[in-house]
């Protein structure tokens, strides 16, 4: 019975994989594409890690690796959990099957897909490196199985443990936090190797020794304890591995009895609740202005907090605008003016402000039957960027002239990155009327079929627009620095960025207004479109 079961999900994998192929050419070419490009980065992993064969620090190399692997396992169900339909074991809740011989079934369907094959590669990969010896490579055999089946077990028994909150609106959300997770893993991973580059790969030796012990890096440790004649080590991390596996398949059983036999809020309804609810006031609208202002930035910061697309924008242009100074400063190679990038980064999101209300811009169009209010609807949706940008682009540029020690260059740093996000919201609110286009609700999408080119001249447009008009400020700049004395009134720069960059803000809300008050029908049709 458990062998016909395990087939039968085995080949229900195979049908969702084949059927979702199936759907457009497109998604074909997708797939295709991004098989080949992770098979032959595999590839390379893999002559990489055989490369490293006899090298002193091997060991050092495959455990911290096989670590990190794990690592990402155990999060992608929750950055993905649309990744992969045989996640969701609560679509299996009305078919007759008993926890333990449905664990076997969806392991085995686990290791169908291009990720078991990617981490295959690299757990073979490490293994050849450290194993030396006919006994070796035996026990090297075992510890593939071993590391591979912990990893897929760890991303199963998270998603079984989390599967409620996944499945939800707010738990789906989560996937918000995956652009802030690689742009800071991208960043920890360049500033490492910078460092390892120029210390050596010794300092990885201390972290080694501990995580040989860790499963699943410690059934690779077992094949080096083999190679080295320490067979009873080798034992021991093994046992370990396999006691780890079998912990995270019982804790995976334990959570599809409990989803497979509990009710939940779809089934049961609620004791003693109200079926009206009286909203609580956030007290945020009485700190706004009165009038159509202070609605429209209400508004838009609800958008971003609620809206999963706006909410994914916002929070990965906080991460890399933090994270470009803050890490070139700390790795000895940043500069001041880094700290512009923080107010370029959230300016950009003053782009296409009518795309993100998509088809609900409606609502909005039809308040709008003058330029004055197009144009109190734009600055109300300024002020909402400002609100938080303006404490953030100081507080980024403050953190990077502390860490550079730079302090006499503050006040010009700020003022270049007021005057640059001045101009970015100018120059935004005139691109959000003249190209403006879908951003589709779902997927991973952020522009809709047909309307890349759009895209590109409305956000690449406007930034070479923005630094035009921020020409003037940085021609200041320039001409302080290289003139005699002209340090002594860099301060200045301060109160001429900020006021140049409120300026120059009124007047590109002043000229895109009529502009914005004229197309609403376009304007409309275009967001509406995805």
């Amino acid at each position: 019975m458990s062998a016909d079961v395990t087939a039968v999900v085995v080949r229900l994998k195979l049908s969702l994989l084949r059927n979702g192929l199936r759907q457009s050419g497109g998604r074909r070419a997708a797939y295709v594409a991004s098989a080949v490009v992770t098979l032959l980065f595999a590839a390379l992993q893999l002559i990489g890690l055989i490369a490293l064969r006899g090298h002193e620090h091997a060991l050092s190399v495959v455990v911290l690796l096989v670590a990190v692997l794990a690592l990402g396992w155990a999060v992608m169900p929750l950055f993905f959990p649309s990744g992969d339909e045989t996640l969701d074991p609560t679509r299996l809740v009305m078919l007759p099957l008993r926890p333990r011989p449905l664990v076997r079934a969806l392991l085995a369907a686990s290791l169908v897909g291009i990720g078991p094959l990617f981490t295959l590669c690299l757990l073979a990969g490490s293994v050849i490196s450290v194993a030396h010896g006919g006994a070796a490579y035996v026990v090297g055999v075992v510890a593939v199985a071993l590391a591979l089946l912990v990893c897929v077990a760890l991303a199963r028994a998270v998603a079984a443990a989390n599967i409620r909150l996944l499945t939800s609106r707010k738990g789906r959300d989560l996937a918000v936090l995956s652009g802030l997770v690689i742009a800071i893993g991208a960043q920890l991973v360049n500033f490492g190797a910078q460092r390892l580059g120029s210390s050596g790969l010794e300092q990885l030796d201390p972290v080694a020794e501990v995580l040989k012990w860790v499963p699943p890096a410690s059934a690779i440790g077992a094949v080096q304890s083999v190679s080295e004649g320490s067979y009873g080590v080798a034992a021991a991390q093994l046992a370990l591995s396999a006691g780890v596996l079998a912990g995270l398949i019982a804790v995976w059983a334990s959570h599809l009895t409990r989803l497979m036999t509990s009710p939940d809020g779809s089934t049961l309804q609620a004791a003693g609740e109200s079926t009206t609810r009286e909203r609580a006031s956030t007290g945020l609208g009485r700190l706004l202005p009165a009038g159509r202002t202070g609605t429209v930035v209400e508004r838009s910061l609800r958008y971003i907090w609620r809206d999963p697309k706006t909410k994914a924008a916002w929070v990965t242009s906080l991460a890399i605008g933090l994270i470009v100074p803050v890490f070139n400063a700390l790795q000895g190679t940043g500069s001041i003016y880094f700290a512009c990038f923080a107010a370029g980064m959230l300016g950009i999101l003053m782009y296409n402000q009518f795309g993100q209300d998509t088809s609900a811009f409606w609502m909005v169009a039809m308040t709008i039957s003058s330029t004055r209010d197009a144009y109190v609807e734009l600055r109300g949706r300024a002020l909402a960027l400002l609100v938080i940008t303006l404490p953030y682009a100081t507080l980024v540029t403050v953190l990077t002239t502390a860490l550079l020690g730079d302090w006499p260059r503050l006040p010009e740093a700020l003022g270049l990155s007021f005057a640059l996000l001045g101009a970015m919201l100018a120059t935004g609110a005139w691109a959000s009327a003249r190209f403006p286009y879908s951003i589709p609700q779902e997927g991973y999408k952020n522009v809709a079929p047909g309307q890349t080119g759009l895209a590109w001249i409305s956000v690449f447009g406007g930034m070479v627009g923005a630094a035009l008009l921020c020409a003037p400020v940085i021609a200041l700049t320039i001409w302080l620095h290289v003139s005699e004395g002209g340090d002594n009134w860099s301060w200045l720069l301060l109160p001429v960025g900020a006021g140049y960059g409120a300026a120059i803000t009124l007047l590109g809300l002043r000229l895109a207004a009529p502009r914005t008050a004229g197309r609403l029908p376009e304007i409309l049709a275009a967001v509406s479109k995805g």
